[in-house]
């Protein structure tokens, strides 16, 4: 019953400190975001008015205004570039640091020209003007180097990356259009028509045949090995019947009067009717 007792008291002591440590991570979290809103308010409202000042009003006031906001803007774009690029690129973090120190400056001389405006002898103040403008024009050149070098080297990358792909591109196009680069078909190679493999060559079709003297047919094309044999077979009267039609058909066409064909020994010489 102790034990259970000891064991509910830790638990109790153990959910109360949990409580207490998220709510001041809450409550600390609200306040930092709370600095955050006030912090960038405050820069809208002095950025805003130094352009009014800048614009508004002419001589050392006017001067020392648009040194601020020119100090300011430079060294916001700087500070934004380089930790939004720093995550990307680990080499960003000398260059960084670099600006660290940098902004120590920039601080220091904000600081200089914001009292300044405040001071009752202007013409103290111009006397400073040329060392004040110098001192600006240094610290905003080295912010605005080291800004243009990060986004080169971004845009170096991306030239880069690009040139890459499109080479890659250019290998795989090149992969896709394989037949360009091989020789004939398959059709071309096999002699099949239409290219289509395992089909045979279609074989020329015949001419009708046309009717000859003494009522025989002959082929436009010359007697296949199949026809030759039967020929051979058959009695020696149709032989010599299809060599005088073969050779009257080769024979050239005159033109005008037809000649008579010519007869041969072995011919039978028809004998003439006789009326009874």
């Amino acid at each position: 019953m102790e034990a259970a007792i000891a064991i509910l008291a830790l638990m109790f002591v153990a959910f109360a400190v949990l409580g207490v440590y998220l709510a001041v991570k809450a409550v600390g979290a609200a306040k930092r975001g709370v600095e955050r809103t006030v912090t960038q308010a405050r820069k809208a409202v002095e950025d805003t008015t130094l352009r009014a000042k800048s614009m508004g009003q002419v001589g050392v006031a006017g001067e020392l205004a648009q040194l601020r906001l020119s100090l300011r803007t430079s060294m916001r774009a700087t500070q934004d570039s380089l930790h939004a690029r720093v995550e990307q690129d680990e080499s960003l973090k000398e260059s960084l640091s670099l600006f660290e120190r940098l902004s120590g400056h920039g601080r220091e001389l904000d600081d200089e020209l914001k009292r300044l405006e405040r001071e009752p002898d202007k013409r103290r103040v111009g006397e400073r003007m040329p060392e004040l403008r110098e001192r600006t024009e240094r610290i905003t050149h080295a912010a605005d180097s080291l800004r243009w070098a990060a986004r080169d080297r971004a845009q170096q990358f991306a030239d880069d990356d690009l040139a890459a792909l499109s080479a890659e591109i250019e290998v795989e196009s090149g992969a896709l259009r394989d037949w360009a680069t091989k020789g004939p078909t398959t059709g071309e190679t096999t002699g099949v028509p239409g290219g289509i493999p395992g089909s045979a060559p279609t074989a020329p079709a015949s001419a009708s045949p046309a009717p000859v003297a003494g009522g025989a047919a002959r082929a436009s094309w010359p007697r296949a090995s199949g026809e030759q044999a039967s020929a051979q077979s058959r009695p020696e009267s149709a032989t010599v019947v299809d060599a005088a039609a073969g050779t009257a058909s080769d024979a050239p066409q005159a033109i005008g009067a037809a000649k008579p064909a010519p007869v041969y020994p072995w011919q039978k010489t028809a004998k003439p009717e006789t009326t009874n």
